[in-house]
């Protein structure tokens, strides 16, 4: 490759921000430079650790070059013929004996657009199977489902980031952005330096809530009743927009009864969050002619996420900031292709371009597309906590990619034990992970700078991945991996190995659904910075119009009207329940995890970094003084929290900055530290999102 600057986006979080890379000076081991990129208007050049080491795992010191075949219980290197033909046997067994759904295919929110819209098409006229979902359902899926509910679309951010620091408040719900996407924490110092607001909600006194100009921390998995309370609060202090509730809604009648079942005195005994802090809340919201509410998995990773989320919403609603300039509601979506990953195919129950898997004509469409009979697509499927469950049960093989539910699912020694139990497990990844280190078969795929395609950013932004590098000897693409298997398993055309090609068809396969993104092409990606779905293309009767103007792309959403039959936004009433599991006598005290800001997801790949490890080399148990003095625990002893499901032992770190009432663990270690031993897998019965934000649980001093 010429020793010049590359430009690309980082491979972690849902930003994506803007690097340039280039070649190390003796062009070896796929080392490459990470420099600024001032041009890409997300991060304006701005990078975290993250970005700046994410070379590091390019090394072939700490990522696999060879596949590693199981011989005697031991991992092996093979050669791919050997190890793409014991996969193809592994499925076609199970296939033959147990019928196609006993085949999984589990897929990932970091694969490229193309990977996963490949990989979902595999699933279902290769394996032919309804069994395919991905670890994008444990990120948000209930703030999906909510804006499915609300507005008739997904998309994360319905406008650009660019456009927060001039709205006049900003309400942020169970976000740390300044551990978890350091870089967008300058749109909030932006919106205070022009004179705006910003309310934090987290159990935590986090780096972001340090921020705010009021930070409320209700009891972990009450996020539903305080937004209820404010409300509440909102329509007895006459702050609605009776005039945008009339035009451009519908349901308030019944979203308003169940909020005014919520006084505030009932509300800061559910949250303990104070009268006079809602007040105050309310006040801030309010005041300005624009606002913004913004979730995170706070909010939407419990058992009822999509009605919390939907509580949120419905506040936007009330008071007309929804589908107006500089208002309304966003979710920050959390892993790197997190939108883009759910909208092409890798979901249970979706086809691409955001179609829903039972809507006949959106089977006819993709079928013909794909070259096969609509009535041959299987049905939806399974949900990825669910379909983890199934494995050893009804589910007998399992093809994953870009996923380490080892460390990731929730009750994960229980999903451990059900990846043990399978007759057999094939895994694509980058390391040996630890959901890796169980398989009979592992193949070493490229990385983001070794690689092209495109993702889908936390804004609706389809962005261009470029290959930067070459990589190592022994290593290819999930593209291949899935071109070789599929002529394999007797399918031999409709699996190109070139993304741009993949891209050409997904284009096809979108077209007039609701993520859009048939007029976008790798040319204009690379031309303009990304393009916002959605992005139809040109058309006349007769078809494709390639000569006229091309579509701009929609970097704000719902500025004319909702995407539902009417046009309309749609109020949806919710009610406070309580958490799947509350404290009680046996485990008193509430759980919540989360991230720090050196780690990233499972750890897969950032616990390979030196720079990484050293700034955040292992699980703790977060908790106040109170706590800990009852508990007779000093900083740094190790603590066990057991929960229903499990024990995990990691040091005390004792601090302020989190209620008496609550401990908080991160969730990026394995082994005794493994935060995802406790979590409870308890489904939100919509999105069917894991209860990860809350349990019940014990702290007990080890030793003492």
């Amino acid at each position: 490759m010429p020793n010049s600057a590359t430009p690309t986006h980082c491979p972690y979080c849902a930003l994506q921000c803007g690097m340039n890379l280039t070649p190390g000076a003796d062009g070896t081991e796929g080392v490459v430079v990470v420099t600024e990129r001032a041009d890409f208007p997300v991060n304006r050049g701005a990078l975290c650790g993250k970005g700046r080491t994410a070379p590091a795992v390019l090394s072939s010191r700490v990522r696999l070059t060879s596949p590693l075949v199981r011989r005697a219980g031991n991992l092996e290197p093979a050669s791919w013929d050997e190890a793409l033909d014991r996969i193809a046997e592994g499925l076609t067994r199970t296939r033959t004996e147990h019928g196609p759904d006993a085949c999984g295919v589990f897929g990932g929110g970091g694969l490229t657009n193309e990977k996963a819209y490949l990989l979902g098409k595999f699933a279902r006229i290769v394996l032919g199977t309804s069994q395919i979902d991905y670890n994008g359902r444990f990120c948000m899926s209930s703030a999906a489902a909510a804006g499915m509910k609300a507005f008739g679309l997904d998309r994360g951010l319905p406008f650009p980031l660019e456009d927060i620091p001039r709205t006049g408040c900003v309400v942020l719900v169970g976000s740390n952005l300044a551990e978890t996407m350091p870089p967008a924490l300058r749109y909030l110092t932006e919106l205070k330096e022009n004179g705006g607001k910003l309310i934090v909600i987290d159990p935590r006194r986090t780096r972001t809530a340090e921020q705010a100009d009021l930070h409320l921390s209700p009891r972990p998995g009450t996020d539903l009743a305080l937004a209820l309370g404010l409300l509440h609060l909102i329509v007895a202090e006459g702050r609605t927009d009776e005039e945008y509730i009339r035009e451009r809604t519908s349901g308030w009648e019944e979203a308003r009864a169940a909020a005014m079942a919520h006084w505030p005195e009932y509300v800061e005994r559910i949250t303990g969050v104070s009268v006079p802090e809602l007040r105050e809340a309310v006040r801030l919201f309010c005041e300005p002619e624009h606002a913004m509410v913004l979730t995170a998995r706070g909010p939407e990773q419990q058992s009822k996420g999509t009605d919390t989320v939907g509580a949120w919403i419905n506040l936007t609603l009330a008071t007309g900031r929804a589908g107006r300039p500089l208002s309304g509601y966003g979710c920050l979506t959390g892993q790197g292709n997190g939108q883009g990953g759910r909208e092409h195919g890798q979901k249970a129950d979706q086809l691409p371009g955001y179609r829903k898997l039972v809507d006949p004509e959106a089977r006819r469409h993709v079928a013909e597309v794909w070259g096969v009979d609509p009535d041959s697509l299987p049905g939806p499927g399974r949900s990825a906590y669910e379909l983890l469950d199934a494995l050893g049960g009804d589910i007998k093989s399992l093809l994953l990619m870009g996923s380490n539910p080892v460390v990731s699912a929730p009750r994960a020694a229980h999903i451990e034990d059900r990846i043990r139990s399978l007759d057999f497990l094939a895994v694509c990844d980058v390391v040996l992970s630890e959901t890796a280190e169980l398989a009979d078969v592992v193949l070493p795929v490229t990385q983001w700078a070794e690689e092209t395609g495109t993702t889908t950013n936390l804004e609706g932004r389809v962005l261009l991945r470029r290959r930067a590098i070459t990589p190592p000897d022994g290593v290819r693409s999930d593209l291949e991996v899935m071109h070789e298997l599929a002529d394999r398993l007797g399918v031999e055309k409709g699996f190109s190995t070139d993304a741009e090609e993949v891209f050409e068809e997904l284009r096809r396969a979108s077209a007039g659904g609701p993520a859009d993104y048939s007029g976008i092409t790798y040319r204009r990606l690379a031309e303009e910075n990304g393009v916002f779905w959605p992005c139809p293309a040109p058309t006349t009767e007769a078809g494709p119009a390639p000569s006229v103007e091309v579509h701009p792309g929609t970097p704000r959403l719902f500025l004319d009207r909702f995407a539902t039959e009417d046009g309309r936004a749609r109020f949806v009433p919710v009610s406070h329940r309580a958490a799947a599991e509350e404290p009680d006598a046996e485990y008193p005290v509430l759980l919540t995890t989360g991230r720090v800001v050196a780690q990233y997801q499972s750890g897969a790949q950032t616990r390979r970094v030196d720079e990484l490890n050293a700034a955040a080399p292992g699980p703790f148990v977060e908790l106040h003084p109170r706590l800990a003095e009852r508990l007779g625990a000093t900083e740094g002893d190790p603590v066990a929290v057991v929960s229903r499901r499990g024990r995990a032992v990691a040091p005390a770190r004792i601090t302020t900055t989190i209620r008496p009432d609550t401990v908080f663990m991160p969730f990026h270690w394995p082994g005794e530290g493994r935060a995802n031993t406790l979590t409870n897998p308890a489904l939100d019965p919509t999105s069917r999102m894991p209860e990860f934000k809350t349990c019940a649980v014990r702290v007990e001093v080890v030793g003492k």
